[in-house]
């Protein structure tokens, strides 16, 4: 994990976990304003205000203008859409998790519902059930294909109702079939594979 990636979306959540700086942000994207109004507008007192605008200057979210003896404040509207870019685009995303054993919940539903290498119980979740599926999968080999007899064989060392599985192996596509003849495919599932 890239960690200036994670630290710049640490800090960002930090400095908008605030309803006043929020809501800073909010009425900038309207208008320009001084610290003072601000202050006025959200009932709070200058300093507090001030407090605020650092934090969002932090991450160049605020801008400020010098006109005489004002100081203006506005959104920089254009660091937050690149931020939105950079941080919250979906295929950026995934490097929060990279970390993440994505292996652990398989192990925990073959540990529920396997005794050894026999299938115990057919869970009833639709996730669950495909974990066991995919593993029962898994005894038949790429590249080689099988007679029904050979197939019921290997289903049957792990649970007796080896029709049923095997019938449901081809229907949800970890095997096809056809004239008597079974073979693993290459079997892949967007809600389930990571």
């Amino acid at each position: 994990m890239d960690e200036t990636h994670l630290e710049t979306l640490l800090n960002f959540f930090k400095v908008l976990a605030n309803e006043n700086r929020l809501k800073i942000l909010g009425i900038l994207s309207t208008r320009e304003c001084s610290v003072e109004e601000l202050a006025t507008l959200l009932s709070v007192k200058e300093p507090t205000i001030s407090h605020h605008l650092n934090h969002l200057k932090s991450l160049n979210l605020v801008d400020l203008s010098i006109i005489g003896n004002d100081h203006l404040y506005r959104l920089n509207a254009v660091v937050l859409q690149a931020m939105n870019k950079e941080i919250f685009a979906q295929e950026k995303l995934p490097f929060l998790a990279e970390d993440v054993d994505y292996t652990a919940y398989e192990r925990k539903v073959l540990s529920t519902f396997l005794d050894g290498e026999r299938i115990t119980a057919i869970p009833s979740g639709y996730k669950k059930r495909m974990v066991i599926y995919r593993w029962l999968a898994e005894k038949f080999e790429f590249d080689k294909q099988y007679q029904e007899q050979e197939v019921n064989t290997i289903i049957s060392e792990h649970h007796p109702d080896y029709a049923s599985f095997r019938r449901d192996l081809v229907d949800l596509g970890f095997m096809a079939r056809e004239r008597g003849m079974y073979w693993r495919t290459e079997w892949q599932n967007p809600r389930l594979d990571n």
